[in-house]
């Protein structure tokens, strides 16, 4: 069996995250649920990170009867650029590129605003607190820094001060995403992220996108309520499951 199959593959950034050897398998069905955990097996792994279609309780079962656990359930959201309405401009908050030499701010900010967040990482309690809060900030760094990671990140400042951030990737020709973001403890409630999300549909539209995708996880309702403002609505939800291999 080869290292990678379609519907499964090893994970070097979660190996390296965790010193452990992991896998993924993002779009997991009944049909394919068996080669996952073949592949697993053959391959060592220790632990396995999958998602299924939320909708699909055929395939949330037998993944529970095979040793899976829940640990977080992501929502899909999107957006016309063309028909939405533009929010508000925030007075006194810069948006503008992340700029050489700024990545170790936003790779700090990130720290600071993902302490604690419970995704799919944080509800596993056989993984390193620490490591969780580290992830996240490892993530913002690298698409700083990556092209193959992000396309752009755009960075709010207020006062000179950096306030948040967002990064963006073009999915498709004409669909952006909004892949990850963040606004520092301090400044959420202010207006920062609605400014973030504002400026980037502007930069997706200038890539030549007609619509954007996001996704959060169930209880993170602050993020949501600012989408819908934006236009955003709700298209689907997966279900993120761990299994270890003990």
């Amino acid at each position: 069996m080869d290292s990678v199959l379609p519907h499964v593959y090893l994970s070097d950034i979660d190996k390296e995250r965790f010193a452990i050897e992991t896998a993924r398998a993002p779009e997991v069905t009944i049909e394919t649920l068996q080669s996952v955990l073949d592949f697993c097996y053959e391959h060592t792994v220790q632990l396995l990170i999958a998602r299924c279609n939320a909708s699909d309780l055929k395939t949330v079962q037998a993944m529970e009867s095979n040793g899976f656990f829940l640990t977080d359930t992501l929502l899909y959201y999107q957006c016309d650029i063309l028909t939405t309405p533009a929010a508000r401009n925030v007075p006194h908050i810069n948006i503008s590129p992340v700029h050489p030499g700024e990545e170790d701010m936003v790779k700090n900010m990130a720290y600071e605003a993902f302490r604690g967040y419970v995704g799919h990482y944080h509800a596993d309690p056989k993984l390193d607190r620490q490591k969780c809060d580290e992830a996240y900030a490892s993530w913002a760094y690298r698409s700083c820094i990556r092209k193959d990671i992000a396309d752009q990140v755009l960075v709010a400042k207020q006062d000179g001060s950096l306030k948040g951030f967002i990064v963006l990737k073009m999915h498709k020709p004409e669909e952006g995403q909004l892949v990850l973001n963040a606004v520092h403890p301090e400044a959420q409630g202010s207006g920062v992220y609605s400014a973030l999300v504002s400026a980037a549909k502007e930069w997706c539209f200038q890539q030549g996108a007609k619509r954007i995708t996001t996704s959060t996880h169930l209880p993170n309702i602050a993020v949501q309520k600012v989408w819908a403002r934006h236009g955003f609505w709700l298209t689907h939800a997966d279900c993120t499951f761990h299994k270890w291999f003990d």
